[in-house]
């Protein structure tokens, strides 16, 4: 019976091969943009999975009070990991001390390249169960080890045993490679993690112990629990560790700025890793069921393609199924039949959908940043994959075949059958749903990208342009930054030179214990700080509010601050300049000058309140450079790295654009816009074929109709119009329902961004016209065509 069926199946798809085709271009089209989503939202899910620890790693986070807000984050002091050990070590396998990661200058003899990596303790090899090809997991207990990856080590040592070697870190740490591991996953958070040096290594060099204290959050803090420790007990425990610690110390920052830690997951860092008040809401997971549902509905589009083409065609049909009801075939057997057909299409489909992925699969991984691929040798895929065709014709054929089978065969071959109206009704919903989706997708993309020029266009409160930075490796630089500056500055390519500590596009350094006049008590503040020479805000061309600039003119302005205008408010000050603020033990400070509030972090988030520091010494990390003047960059470049190379002949000059490093910041929203467009262009193009071949099916069964209009004098526009009439109808009926919906949801997106754009009017308008456009294309091809067919050939036809 089943070979009989398929027989039939194939017999009736090669006799009608437009619709067929259609229907099979429309279910690929869906199905390799539900595969594409399914390979996203797997890759998303599986994030960091493959750690054979993963169920056990945790990140130690704190939450904190600043200025009446709770503030979450990864930074921990360096002492946190032994307070740990030392109270809790019952509950901890290991508890690991690493810096963030970073990119560093690795050089062997001759060959250096620059990766990025971290110094971390010992215990974080046995934590990530590193697959080992050279040495040994415990070789980082020797703090003159390092251990490189794979991919590290062929680039360091091509064609060499890299084992023994001595190699150089930066300008200022040596040491030895005892230990080779594979490649960690890219798909997982120690994906760059390309070189592991010990931590006590650094702590040394950097003489951290004498520098730093419970106050100072420069570093992380991860942890693998105990096999059987519950994580949330554990995290109770240690929740006041850091404040006792601060206390005891002698620090006590008051009760209202009390730190308190808890454990964060590895299971959630990826995808649960925004904070707000202290609260985890959410973060990467929105994305997966956003792209989730949009996945869904894009199989359903393609499904209803599917039953709108099969039921429109019943007609044709009916005389079948009243021939095989004369003859004996139960209902059920038809519904099997016309399922089975169903699942045909589906397969053929599915097979083309594959041909589609693996050819759109490079395009997709470059659009999200990913290095996925089929994984042909997995079972659960194949299952996966089984369970997504029959989910799909059942879905795609189950309408069609309880309609088709449920004809009355006495009305089938008397010839009164006609096409039922609760057909053609259920036929205009779904047109409807159609379009509804294809506009809410239209106008999520539009919206998407408006939100993200938005973002761009606000004023820096700086010029970005033409301004470059290379970072400081050497004491050496610091200390003759002065000689440096005024080498670089006869090239009449360059007008100005600035180091400072941290980039003007991240200032990610915050410091407290700030007091001044009129300063509540009970407040405990924070500031953004930036450290930078003289010459700085002339050559990124802030604007001054008020006061004045760092001068030479000014011997004391070594204690001098200048703050953004979010720091006088949210210090209270009505007169800033001359105001003293004391911070700490390290004196008190002057206000001199009061400058613009500039987009110094995400351009999406509140302005924070900053410090500006003139400083020369230790803190300095970058040298910044603005190219200008009479010359050109390709000069200018040139110039620099001669100069580089003389002061800093040890490390590889590299540079980067300051507008490129703020461009960075808007790579996820990009992202998520460049994917909605595709899958809503995909979304319309599935819409498209389900009306073209709607619309060929009414124009195939109103010939006679449109014969005999055309005898009594009806005109070509008439019959256009009359022919594409319920198609406009209907997509205007579909904007009606997605222009409230898609408001609804951008809005609820965008609450998560403090300077959000509003929803225009003029959105709404071109979805409603690129939709009529859409179809009055589609339908008019047909309407055209069947308008100048010559009457005399359709009535003879009839």
């Amino acid at each position: 019976m089943l070979r009989n069926n398929l027989k039939i199946a194939w017999r009736n798809l090669l006799q009608k091969k437009g619709f067929s085709f259609l229907n099979i271009a429309g279910l690929a089209i869906g199905m390799a943009a539900s595969l594409l989503i399914g390979l996203w939202i797997y890759s998303e899910l599986s994030f960091n999975q493959e750690f054979e620890n993963y169920d056990d790693i945790a990140q130690v986070m704190q939450t904190q009070t600043f200025g009446g807000e709770l503030s979450t984050a990864v930074n921990q002091p360096m002492q946190l990991a032994g307070a740990l050990r030392n109270s809790f070590d019952d509950h901890f396998k290991h508890v690991i001390t690493s810096s963030f990661t970073g990119d560093e200058l690795l050089t062997y003899e001759e060959t250096r390249i620059t990766r990025s990596g971290n110094f971390m303790e010992p215990g974080i090899t046995e934590m990530l169960s590193l697959q080992m090809i050279a040495g040994s997991r415990n070789a980082l207990e020797d703090p003159t080890a390092i251990l490189l990856s794979e991919s590290t080590a062929n680039a360091l040592f091509p064609n060499a045993d890299p084992m023994g070697k001595l190699i150089k870190i930066g300008t200022g740490m040596k040491a030895q490679v005892k230990g080779v591991y594979k490649d960690l996953p890219r798909n997982s958070d120690f994906g760059d993690l390309t070189f592991i040096a010990p931590w006590e290594l650094l702590n040394t060099v950097a003489n951290f112990e004498a520098r730093l204290g419970w106050g100072n959050n420069w570093f992380q803090t991860y942890v693998q629990l105990q096999q059987g420790a519950d994580i949330t007990a554990v995290s109770e425990l240690i929740r006041d560790v850091k404040y006792d610690n601060i206390k005891s110390s002698g620090d006590d920052s008051g009760p209202i700025s009390k730190p308190v830690l808890h454990l964060h997951p590895m299971s959630k860092w990826h995808l649960y890793s925004r904070f707000e008040n202290g609260v985890n809401v959410g973060g990467a997971i929105d994305r997966v069921w956003l792209f989730g549902i949009i996945g869904v509905f894009i199989l359903l589009l393609a499904c209803i393609n599917f039953m709108n083409l099969s039921t429109a065609k019943s007609v044709k049909r009916a005389k079948e199924v009243g021939i095989r009801k004369t003859i004996g075939s139960g209902k059920n057997q038809l519904i099997f039949q016309f399922l089975s057909e169903a699942f045909l299409v589906v397969l053929l489909a599915f097979v083309i959908s594959i041909v589609l992925v693996l050819a759109g699969l490079p395009f997709f991984n470059d659009l999200t940043d990913k290095t996925m691929a089929i994984p042909w040798g997995n079972p659960m895929f194949w299952f996966s994959c089984l369970l997504f065709m029959l989910f799909t014709g059942f879905i795609a054929g189950s309408y069609p075949a309880f309609y088709l089978s449920s004809f009355r065969p006495a009305s089938v071959l008397k010839g009164t059958f006609g096409n039922a109206q609760g057909a053609s009704g259920l036929r205009r919903v779904l047109v409807v749903f159609q379009f509804t989706i294809s506009t809410v997708l239209i106008i999520g993309t539009i919206t998407i990208f408006k939100q993200i020029e938005h973002a761009k266009n606000r004023p820096l409160g700086y010029n970005k342009e033409q301004l470059l930075y290379f970072p400081i490796n050497t004491p050496e630089v610091r200390e003759r930054f002065e000689t440096i500056r005024d080498e670089l500055l006869q090239s009449s390519s360059i007008e100005e030179v600035a180091a400072s500590d941290v980039l003007i596009s991240d200032t990610f350094i915050s410091n407290s214990g700030f007091s001044w006049k009129g300063k509540d008590p009970g407040m405990s503040e924070e500031f953004n700080t930036l450290r930078a020479t003289y010459g700085f805000g002339e050559m990124i061309d802030w604007e001054l509010k008020d006061g004045r600039n760092f001068s030479r003119e000014f011997k004391g302005d070594s204690l001098a601050f200048i703050v953004n205008e979010s720091a006088v408010r949210y210090m209270g000050l009505e007169n800033p300049i001359g105001e003293m603020v004391k911070w700490g033990d390290n004196g008190s400070y002057k206000i001199v000058g009061v400058v613009e509030d500039m987009i110094t972090r995400s351009p999406y988030d509140q302005v924070r309140p900053t410090l500006f520091i003139l400083h020369y010494g230790r803190f300095l990390s970058f040298v910044n450079i603005k190219i200008g003047g009479r010359g050109n960059t390709r000069q200018a470049l040139a110039h620099i790295e001669k100069i580089f190379n003389k002061y800093d002949p040890e490390s590889l000059f590299t540079y980067n654009f300051i507008d490129q490093e703020y461009a960075r910041n808007f790579l996820n929203e990009e992202r998520m816009g460049k994917l909605a467009t595709f899958f809503a262009l995909l979304a319309i193009c599935i819409s498209c074929l389900g009306i073209f071949g709607l619309s060929a099916f009414v124009a195939e069964q109103r010939t006679k109709e449109i014969g005999i209009r055309k005898v009594l004098g009806a005109s070509v526009s008439g019959l256009i119009g009359l022919l594409s009439r319920e198609f406009v109808v209907l997509v205007l009926v579909s904007c009606l329902i997605a222009i409230p919906t898609s408001y609804y949801y951008m809005n609820s997106w965008m609450d998560d961004f403090y300077y959000r754009t509003e929803i225009s009017w003029w959105i709404f308008i071109a979805a409603l016209v690129g939709a009529l456009a859409i179809t009055l294309l589609t339908v008019g091809y047909h309407a055209f065509r069947a308008s100048y067919l010559n009457p005399v050939k359709s009535l003879r036809a009839e």
